[in-house]
């Protein structure tokens, strides 16, 4: 079983911010194919078709095997390798950054610049939420209330996320498990509940852990 994780973003994420008076907007999105990222780089383009740049790189392929970054007019080196660097650093991959500008009338340098699209770039991460995507399982775990109160406790703990809670003659959690943790959770949790609890799987996967930028 291949069990290669990879990083990427959850979900189209914006934020923004001033420097010396021009207005930056940083944006990311997943995509996992270039054209994909064509399509985000396009919306965002005529969204905001008076700005002064809209600046971008994108990585696709688990492997990184498309890469691709423009400067839109700023200076060479100054926008869009820096935003591609940031994604690089952080091993982001299936996903495009673009981060716009609104020129304020204060020439920012060539350090300026290179900051404040870092900057952006970072911002577009964090908007859009990293997560690393790994082999993961999702299990139905089955306990009686008197054995409830132990089990929880460990799971807030333990190596896993408890999606959902039903309680009704019993209680059953959804679980989801990192599958190379699969059979330490479940000896745990067999442990934990004197073997009391029912398991069921339901579904293998590819599931988002999130991270952070910084």
């Amino acid at each position: 079983m291949n069990l290669k994780a990879y990083t990427t973003l959850s979900h189209e994420g914006n934020g923004e911010f001033i420097v010396n008076k021009s207005r930056f907007i940083g944006y990311g999105c997943p995509c996992d194919t270039e054209d994909k990222a064509f399509s985000f780089l396009s919306s965002i383009r005529t969204m905001h078709k008076d700005a002064s740049h809209n600046c971008y790189a994108y990585i696709i392929g688990k492997n990184a095997g498309i890469m691709r970054y423009s400067d839109d007019g700023e200076p060479g080196g100054t926008a869009g390798l820096p935003i591609i660097s940031v994604m690089k650093s952080h091993g982001i991959v299936n996903a495009a950054v673009v981060v716009t500008r609104y020129f304020g009338g204060v020439l920012l340098g060539t350090g300026g610049l290179v900051r404040a699209y870092t900057q952006g770039c970072l911002t577009a991460l964090n908007a859009s939420e990293i997560v690393i995507m790994r082999k993961s399982s999702r299990w139905l775990i089955e306990v009686d209330y008197s054995t409830w109160q132990r089990l929880e406790y460990y799971l807030k703990n333990a190596a896993c996320l408890v999606l959902d809670t039903q309680y009704s003659t019993t209680v059953i959690a959804t679980v989801m498990i990192e599958t190379e943790n699969e059979m330490t959770m479940i000896n745990e949790v067999n442990r934990v509940s004197d073997g009391k609890a029912e398991f069921l799987l339901e579904e293998n996967l590819y599931y988002p852990w999130p991270v952070r930028a910084s």
